[in-house]
């Protein structure tokens, strides 16, 4: 079965404790209801810095990387049903879903 990157970008922080547990609560619970399908659901990165030919930038670039999460569906369009009933999209994030190529040996 095909595997698929969810790439999170965007969002917002909560704005008080108690907001940060109900949206933590909402993603375990999108992430449960995924059952086998979420492989890696939890992946955060902290701040990032964006290499080009021009040199290095400090600010994570225009659309800065959060966080990722690895699942398995028998498509694309599955993929992006599990996507789409994210919380993180009430977030103010987006997600970036790509499928995962094996690389010949």
């Amino acid at each position: 079965m095909p595997k698929f990157i969810f790439a999170y970008h965007g969002g917002r922080k909560p704005e008080s404790p108690e907001e940060g547990t109900e949206m933590m609560a909402k993603w375990h619970a999108w992430t449960d209801g995924l059952g086998d399908a979420m492989l890696e659901p939890n992946n955060p990165l902290g701040m990032s810095k964006t290499v080009s030919a021009d040199g290095v930038s400090d600010d994570g670039g225009p659309n800065p990387l959060l966080g990722y999460s690895i699942i398995k569906a028998d498509s694309i369009e599955a993929a992006l049903e599990f996507a789409e009933r994210s919380p993180f999209l009430n977030m103010a994030g987006t997600i970036e879903v790509a499928e995962l190529m094996e690389m010949p040996s």
